[in-house]
C-alpha cells in the first residue's frame, strides 16, 4: 500500500460484517501501522443472524443469541451507531445520521473514504394497501420477531378472557401475507408454539385457532423447488392451516383482512412478508443502479464503472457467471452473501496492493426451511429431503454458519435445554412500554406510542 487507505462499510449486516472482518484479518498489519482505517457505518451495534428469527419467535433460541455484537467482532475497526443518508462518489464522502444528530441540532456528520462498500441491505417492500400501514407487522428484525411472539400470546390471553365471540375469533385469527422463506417459516413456527401454548389454557383449543397463508403466485418456497413447495403446502394444510395460492391482501383496515377472492377474516395479527427491496440511501447516491434499484455490479463486486467503489449482497446485481443463461444474477440471499463478503474483503485488498482481483462465482447448492419442531424441507446439490431429516439439516446447517464460536455454543446449549425441558410459553410484552407502569405511579397517563425509533424498539 503506497498511502493510507480509509476504508467505509455501510451497512453492518452479513456483507458488512464479514466483509469487515476479512478486512481487518487481512489488513492486520496495516490497520497497527495506521496505513489502514476502516469504519462501519450501521443502524444497529449488532449484527442479526435472520434465519433464526423465526426460533427466536417461537421461544427456542434467546433473543440474545440472534445477534452477534459488532463492537466486540469488528474490534479493529471504528463502528458508528447512524444510519448512512447520502452518498457522493465523486467527493468520497458519506452523509450519516447518528443518535446525537438530533440534539446536535445538524443535518448529520460527514465521513470521508478512499474505498467504499455499500451493503445496506434491504428493507420491506410495502403496497398501498388500506390499513396495512397501521395494523400490520414485519419479520426483518429481531425486535419484530419479539413483539409479534408477544403479540401472538396476548391474543391468546384476550381470547380466553373474553366473552364476545367476535372479539375471540379476531384474536385467534393470524393472517400472513407472502409464501417465502421468513412467511412460511414463521408461521410454522409460531403456529407450532400456540398449538403447544393451548394446553395451559382451559378454553382455547388448537380447533379455535385461524392461521392463514396469503400468496400471489402459485406456489410457495420456490427456493426449495415445485415438488418440496408441493409438499409444504400439503403439510401446512394438514395442521389445519389455510393456505391460499394465486390471492392478494386487498385491505386490512378496521381490523378486517379482506382479500382477492372476497374473503374477509375480522383479525387482530396481520404479517407482512411479501419480499424486500434495496435501501433506499441507494438512491441517493451517484451510482448506477439497475432496473429494480440495485447497484450495478461486475462479477468482481466493483460498482460498474466506478472506481474504490465495491457493493454486494441485497443491494448489488452482481452477474451469476456460473449460469449458463447470460444476462442472469445471484439471489439476494444469505447463500450468496456470506460468500461474496469474503471475496469482497480480498478484493478490495487486491485493489490497494494493485493485485489482480477474483471473480466471485458460486453455484447455488440448495436451500432448507423449517416448518415448525422436527418439521421441514430441503433440496441440496438436487437431493430432497422433508419431514424430521430436512428440519435436523437446518438447524445443522444454520448452526455452522452463525457467526463466533461463542453464539454456536449458546445456541447448541439452548437447543439441548428445549429438548429436556418444556416450552416457554410467557409473553413479554410489557417490554415494549418500560415506563408505563412508572407513570401510571407518578399520577401521569401511561403512553402506549413507540418511542421515538425507527425501528419500533424500546
Amino acid at each position: 500500500m503506497k498511502e493510507r487507505a480509509r476504508i467505509l462499510v455501510v451497512g453492518g449486516g452479513y456483507v458488512g460484517m464479514y466483509t469487515a472482518l476479512r478486512l481487518q484479518r487481512r489488513l492486520k498489519r496495516e490497520l497497527g501501522r495506521g496505513e489502514a482505517e476502516i469504519t462501519v457505518v450501521t443502524p444497529d451495534p449488532y449484527m442479526t443472524y435472520q434465519p433464526f428469527l423465526p426460533e427466536a419467535a417461537a421461544g427456542a433460541i434467546s433473543p440474545r443469541h440472534v445477534v452477534v455484537p459488532l463492537r466486540r467482532v469488528l474490534d479493529r475497526c471504528r463502528v458508528v451507531i447512524g444510519e448512512a443518508t447520502a452518498v457522493d462518489h465523486a467527493t468520497r464522502t458519506a452523509t450519516v445520521r447518528t443518535p446525537a444528530t438530533e440534539e446536535e441540532g445538524t443535518d448529520g456528520r460527514r465521513i470521508e473514504y478512499d474505498e467504499l462498500v455499500l451493503a445496506p441491505g434491504s428493507v420491506a417492500r410495502t403496497l398501498p394497501i388500506p390499513g396495512l400501514a397501521d395494523h400490520a407487522i414485519g419479520f426483518k428484525t429481531v425486535e419484530e420477531a419479539i413483539g409479534l411472539r408477544n403479540h401472538v400470546l396476548e391474543q391468546m390471553d384476550i381470547a380466553s378472557s373474553t366473552r364476545d365471540p367476535d372479539v375471540r375469533d379476531a384474536a385467534l385469527t393470524f393472517v400472513f401475507v407472502g409464501g417465502g422463506y421468513a412467511g412460511v417459516e414463521a408461521l410454522g413456527e409460531l403456529e407450532d408454539m400456540a398449538r403447544y401454548a393451548t394446553r395451559y389454557y382451559h378454553n382455547v383449543r388448537p380447533e379455535d385457532m385461524k392461521w392463514i397463508l396469503v400468496e400471489a403466485s402459485d406456489r410457495i418456497l420456490p427456493e426449495v423447488g415445485e415438488e418440496m413447495g408441493r409438499y409444504t403446502v400439503t403439510e401446512l394444510r394438514r395442521r389445519n392451516i389455510d393456505v391460499r395460492l394465486e390471492t392478494r391482501l386487498d385491505s386490512c383496515a378496521d381490523r378486517v383482512a379482506v382479500l382477492s377472492d372476497g374473503s374477509r377474516f375480522p383479525t387482530r395479527t396481520v404479517v407482512w412478508t411479501a419480499g424486500v427491496k434495496p435501501h433506499p440511501v441507494l438512491a441517493a447516491t451517484d451510482l448506477p443502479l439497475n432496473e429494480r434499484g440495485r447497484l450495478r455490479c461486475t462479477a468482481e463486486l466493483a460498482v460498474e464503472g466506478f472506481a474504490h467503489a465495491w457493493a454486494a449482497g441485497d443491494a448489488a446485481a452482481v452477474p451469476d457467471v456460473t449460469a449458463g443463461e447470460k444476462g442472469r444474477e445471484c439471489a439476494p440471499n444469505a447463500q450468496h452473501a456470506l460468500r461474496q463478503a469474503k471475496v469482497l474483503g480480498d478484493n478490495v485488498v487486491h485493489a490497494l496492493r494493485g493485485e489482480p482481483l477474483e471473480t466471485y462465482a458460486h453455484k447455488y447448492a440448495g436451500s432448507v426451511a423449517s416448518l415448525g419442531l422436527h418439521k421441514g424441507v430441503a433440496q441440496i446439490y438436487g437431493r430432497k429431503l422433508k419431514g424430521y431429516p430436512a428440519w435436523f439439516m437446518h438447524r445443522t446447517y444454520h448452526l455452522s454458519r452463525v457467526p463466533t464460536f461463542n453464539r454456536k455454543a449458546r445456541v447448541a446449549a439452548e437447543w439441548t435445554l428445549a429438548g429436556l425441558f418444556k416450552r416457554e410459553i410467557v409473553s413479554l410484552g410489557s417490554l415494549e412500554h418500560p415506563r408505563a407502569e412508572f407513570e401510571l405511579a407518578a399520577g401521569g397517563k401511561p403512553s402506549h406510542d413507540p418511542p421515538h425509533n425507527p425501528k419500533g424498539s424500546s
